[in-house]
């Protein structure tokens, strides 16, 4: 019996062995076969574009395809949940933003855990917002902004691309740290909020550098701080939101990858090295720098770290301004 015992422990040792052996041989030919990429929201937006440029050059670095696969709906709930449910062998990869941050908190029930559920893999970049406001407004920087919503408070209007969204939060946190009342006024998408800070309509708005940068240029749009935590390499004169007399005041809309949980380190690193490589590349460099972004090209758990930590801010705010989740 015990000589069984050994024989059938050794049996399965071997396989078990074999298994391990042939999963790391898999894994160190990563990839043997196309892998999709899921990007959660519309194709031709950045988040898209930025998605096909890297599976492009990761196709070219490792040898197979990568294929973009737009899933749209939910403000990226539908996408994620796919990739959270998918396989964790490295061929189904999902790219996030900012926004899946923030439904952790507006959004009610949601069929995955963002942090449970997916594996970090590289932060892509960061681009933060600009403080612009109409010309004709009679505060040229953050503090006299400050003042005048305290002298006349309820009179000054901001708007953002829809309630519960970033650029609405960010308001929203302006709000709370200042110490004064903004009126949010929502708008479906940026672009009809741009037009009426420019006719006056609403007095602020927190708008991308990329496209409030021909407003600015046209003197229709007056900028007077940025939100990112240093100065921003594309316009070095204007101010952030801490040096304007905020301190731990940073919003960035950022962009990165994840995978299903549980999928091996030995992918997760592959992938990381190599997209690394891509972002630093000086035309990635530049393209970003164009937008008015960054590149980040961290590692797997800085790219973590940064999520759990802007799940736990923009949960404060919400949480602060009464906001119901939907």
């Amino acid at each position: 019996m015990r000589r069984i015992a050994l024989m059938t422990g050794a049996a399965a040792l071997t396989v078990a062995l074999a298994n391990g052996s042939a999963w790391a041989q898999a894994t160190s030919a990563y990839p043997v076969k196309p892998v999709r990429l899921i990007v959660p929201f519309a194709a031709g937006g950045g988040t898209d574009v930025t998605s096909r440029i890297i599976a492009q050059r990761l196709a070219n670095r490792l040898g197979a395809q990568f294929v973009v696969d737009n899933r749209t709906g939910a403000n990226g709930v539908i996408g994620a949940n796919i990739a959270a449910q998918a396989a964790p062998d490295g061929y189904t990869l999902l790219t996030i933003s900012t926004s899946h941050a923030v439904n952790v908190s507006v959004l009610k029930q949601q069929p995955y855990d963002l942090v449970r559920d997916l594996a970090p893999v590289i932060e892509f970049s960061l681009q933060p917002f600009a403080l612009v406001v109409n010309p004709s407004l009679p505060a040229k920087s953050v503090q006299e902004l400050i003042a005048l919503a305290k002298a006349k408070p309820g009179t000054v209007n901001y708007g953002s691309a829809g309630p519960g969204g970033i650029l609405h939060l960010t308001g929203a946190m302006f709000a709370l740290m200042a110490g004064i009342e903004l009126n949010h006024v929502p708008y479906k998408g940026g672009t009809p909020a741009m037009v009426d800070v420019m006719a006056g309509q609403i007095q602020m708005l927190f708008s991308t550098l990329l496209q409030a940068n021909p407003q600015l240029k046209a003197g229709k749009l007056r900028a007077i701080a940025t939100t990112s935590a240093k100065r921003t390499p594309s316009v070095p004169d204007l101010p952030t939101m801490i040096e304007s007399g905020l301190p731990g005041f940073e919003v960035s809309q950022w962009f990165g990858m994840l995978a299903p949980a549980k999928t091996p380190k030995a992918v997760i690193s592959t992938l990381n090295t190599e997209i690394a490589r891509i972002l630093n590349e000086p035309e990635m460099k530049s393209r970003f720098a164009a937008e008015g972004a960054d590149v980040v090209a961290g590692t797997p758990e800085e790219f973590g770290q940064r999520i759990r930590s802007e799940i736990a801010k923009w949960r404060k705010v919400v949480e602060q301004i009464g906001l119901k989740p939907e």
